[in-house]
């Protein structure tokens, strides 16, 4: 994932203690983005014991910034119980650099729950925005596909998904190198008369012209990883299935391929004979490249870290907020929804 890099100093707000490696993983993913991009200006959110010696041992950052707090979210916490105990930790301080405006995006690898809820409740909702929602990238047959809502949304009406369409676009447009992607909607078929009501409503939403939504129609489950379609759109619930089986079925693969390699002295020589293939399949595969998914819908930017993953993969995460303040991805978000609210406020007024 990429785009033009452009030399405007970016300020983030990293939460040093969240994830599975914390703060080394931070850290170190933190100055693997500095090398690639000087123009990043960090700040670690967290315990200043433990992240000062990291910082003494790295290349690029030895004299950032450092908010203290011992306090740091369980990662078995709920939402709720975050919000109530976490005013002081390291997660709630990092998004509350963003709500002042003294940092123009948070990075954390901390509890999703918390994260998402701690900040609605301090960048708050945008105005016209029902709901946000969570977006990623997978790899894909051709190239990486954006998809949301992974999670943030049970349950949507065709509101929601023509607003996570607008959001979606706005996203792909900030990260990849595409000025007009595709977007489809998630179904049980292709076919025009196939699935929920509100689906088919969106539908109809998405054609208008004047939305200037390049629609490709429903697409199948299938279809996901063919890479046809440059964004799917669904409700939280199918894209967390989807999210989630598409994890274990990459990881089913990797096991039975080793497993495979290692069946024979035969096998052996055939995986010797193959290595550069893999080596190549293994990097387009890699999960930590497609790491950092987005909340979508706030007053703000907020960037989720998969919890385990290492250095590179946060540092992907730190790419991908980077690039969204670059390119202006909150203001192109509000006109999207203006010019949608605009329509449908015609459509009302002809209808009646």
């Amino acid at each position: 994932m990429g785009g033009e890099t452009l030399s405007k100093m970016v300020r983030i707000a990293l939460d040093a203690m969240g994830g599975d490696n914390a703060p080394q993983s931070v850290v170190e993913g933190a100055d693997l983005a500095k090398a690639r991009s000087p123009h990043l200006d960090v700040v670690f959110v967290g315990d200043e014991a433990q992240i000062r010696p990291l910082l003494a041992r790295s290349r690029h950052l030895r004299q950032s910034e450092i908010l203290h707090t011992n306090k740091a979210v369980s990662p078995t916490e709920t939402a709720s119980q975050a919000v109530r105990r976490g005013r002081e930790s390291s997660m709630w301080l990092a998004i509350a650099e963003v709500a002042g405006k003294r940092a123009e995006a948070v990075v954390s690898a901390g509890n999703t729950g918390a994260l998402m809820a701690m900040a609605k409740l301090q960048l708050r909702t945008m105005a016209g925005i029902t709901r946000p929602a969570i977006a990623g990238f997978f790899p894909t047959e051709k190239n990486a596909m954006c998809m949301l809502d992974l999670g943030a949304n049970l349950e949507c009406d065709e509101e929601n998904l023509v607003q996570f369409a607008l959001m979606g676009r706005a996203f792909y447009v900030s990260l990849m190198d595409k000025a007009n992607p595709s977007v489809g909607l998630l179904n049980v078929g292709a076919e025009e008369q196939k699935g929920h009501e509100y689906l088919r409503l969106a539908a109809q939403q998405l054609s208008h012209p004047e939305l200037d939504v390049n629609y490709a129609g429903f697409v199948e489950g299938s279809d996901l990883v063919r890479g046809e379609v440059d964004i799917i759109v669904t409700d939280g619930f199918s894209g967390n299935i989807a999210l989630k089986t598409a994890e274990g079925v990459a990881g089913l693969f990797a096991k039975m391929l080793r497993r495979s390699f290692k069946g024979s002295v035969v096998a052996g020589l055939g995986y010797l004979l193959a290595r550069p293939a893999l080596k190549k399949f293994r990097t387009k595969m890699d999960p930590r490249l497609y790491n950092g998914a987005v909340f979508l819908g706030l007053n703000g930017i907020a960037v989720k870290s998969h919890g385990g993953t290492d250095a590179l993969g946060f540092s992907n995460a730190i790419d991908v907020a980077s690039n969204l303040v670059e390119h202006g991805f909150i203001p192109d978000v509000s006109a999207a929804i203006e010019k949608a609210d605009a329509i449908r406020e015609q459509k009302k007024i002809v209808n009646e």
